[in-house]
């Protein structure tokens, strides 16, 4: 087999023009490429070799899109403005405020950078060097998380960062870090506040945090499919194989520029959202799925794995246990799985299957063997430091792993305990500045609502019944999403959408 290279073309924030990414899948096609992929930081990833990598390279110049070719030196910016809308609801996050942001950030970034809404657990919010996660409390505000290249450290500044600051303190940031390379870099004993005496932060406009960041616990939306939200509908497209016909995706940007949709996103899940389709456009998108063939909506234990880019053997263990997984009708729901075979990749995980060689001779491994790693609570933004079980044969690790989920739910049926005490969500009116706001229960993944007017004839709920006097074990119909993590939401903010 010829050995191709990857080149890889960075969608800052995970935001696609159409036009672009037409242009770039012609100049792909016109050097016998048939499918590219998207990549865990967002970006587009073309598997090329020889002559054809070489004249790709010369058409992305002349089309002056900035692009790497075997080596990679500037990570794409990570952001979770996919799920802005679609997702995330209740923010002052808008995606005028993600655009301002990425629009400033006027030069390559070398280190990671992450622009994360803390509404979301859609897209990683620590797994950059630079991590942004918009204040919850405080609007235009930013907490800080460096992690230190090539360590685990993670230093939590204790300042918020106005909104028109966040590019120029990224920039001095990378500046400090690299100009103190021994202290900061690949330094185990990196300290945060030892970085900050070295930066002047005159000019900035900050103030001091009244708490640590809280960080959500993993909730993993479904995002595939075509599905309503307001009074229009986005789509989401999951490719087992990771791999994205170039025909397909030329059809899906030629649909975009006539129907004025004017991006298309890439998520950290090597998926691509397309929001803002119209009522009257809907049945050109399912004709352009049925054209391709695309299938559509994939059993949610597969949707919930991370593998590393342009990794073979890690797309053959992740369909070995789901394979394993449907056959013993396995919940996985609440988890995400990553699978690590390279020593120096990050995935974005709750569960973490590691794979190590046990013979390493000459450079070339032979023989794996599987450790299974959890990070704390099993939220997937933090560490996964601590270890379930070690030195699995590949046999063996399915059932490893069944037992690492049962261990899983376990602890969220001990926090649910705890949290018995607090009132369930009651649908009900309150008065304030002169009108009422009347609240419903919204599924915080799938944005389902209860209505109690109609019930729920899946659930065999009758009309009028109160959601207070659902049982226990009632779930959200769409996604199985638990009574107990229903919330309220006003009416009124979901536009158009009945209820």
């Amino acid at each position: 087999m010829k050995k191709s290279n990857t080149i890889k073309i960075n969608f800052p924030g995970g935001i696609i023009s159409p036009g672009d990414l037409y242009n770039i899948l012609v100049a792909a096609g016109n050097n016998g490429i048939t499918h590219v992929s998207f990549g865990l930081r967002q970006q587009l990833l073309i598997e090329a070799e020889g002559e054809a990598a070489k004249k790709l390279c010369a058409e992305l110049e002349k089309l002056g899109n900035f692009f790497e070719y075997i080596h990679e030196g500037f990570p794409n910016i990570v952001s979770s403005y996919p799920a802005e809308e679609v997702f995330i609801l209740n923010t002052w996050l808008s995606e005028g405020v993600y655009k301002d942001i990425l629009d400033e950030i006027d030069y390559r970034p070398k280190l990671k950078i992450n622009i994360s809404d803390s509404n979301q657990s859609f897209t990683p919010m620590l797994t950059g060097n630079i991590n942004w996660v918009a204040s919850p409390d405080a609007q235009h505000f930013w907490y800080l998380f460096i992690r230190f290249p090539k360590t685990n450290i993670i230093y939590e500044w204790n300042q918020l960062v106005y909104t028109n600051d966040i590019a120029r303190l990224s920039k001095t940031i990378e500046e400090c870090i690299f100009s103190n390379s021994k202290n900061f870099v690949d330094n185990k004993a990196a300290s945060g506040d030892a970085l900050f005496t070295l930066i002047d932060t005159t000019g900035f406009i900050l103030k001091p945090t009244e708490k640590r960041a809280t960080l959500p616990d993993f909730n993993l939306p479904y995002y595939e499919g075509l599905n309503r939200y307001s009074n229009k509908y986005w789509l989401g497209v999951y490719r087992r194989d990771e791999r994205f016909d170039t025909s397909f995706l030329k059809n899906i940007c030629l649909l975009c520029l006539d129907t004025k949709i004017g991006q298309l996103c890439s998520t950290p899940w090597k998926t691509i959202i397309i929001k803002g389709i119209e009522e009257k456009d809907k049945l050109r998108w399912n004709h352009l799925l049925e054209q391709h063939n695309i299938n559509m909506r994939h059993a949610a234990n597969e949707l919930n794995f991370q593998v590393e880019d342009n990794c073979y053997d890690g797309l053959q263990l992740k369909n070995y246990l789901i394979k394993k997984f449907n056959d013993d009708d396995l919940r996985t729901f609440g988890v995400c799985i990553g699978i690590k075979t390279r020593s120096k990749s990050e995935v974005f995980s709750s569960i973490l299957v590691k794979r190590k060689p046990l013979l390493n001779i000459f450079g070339f491994r032979f023989c794996f063997a599987y450790d299974i790693l959890c990070a704390q609570d099993f939220n997937p933004n933090e560490r996964t430091g601590f270890v379930f079980s070690t030195f699995n044969f590949k046999f063996l690790l399915a059932e490893q792993l069944r037992r690492c989920i049962t261990s899983f739910y376990q602890s969220r049926e001990m926090l649910a305990n705890k949290a018995k005490a607090a009132p369930v969500v009651k649908p009900k009116k309150e008065t304030a500045a002169g009108h009422i706001i009347e609240y419903v229960p919204q599924c915080p993944n799938c944005l389902s609502i209860y209505d109690a007017s109609t019930g729920d004839a899946e659930n065999a709920v009758a009309a009028g019944t109160a959601f207070e006097s659902l049982p226990a074990t009632y779930c959200c119909p769409v996604c199985e999403t638990g009574k107990a993590e229903f919330v309220r939401i006003d009416k009124s903010q979901l536009g158009l959408q009945t209820v």
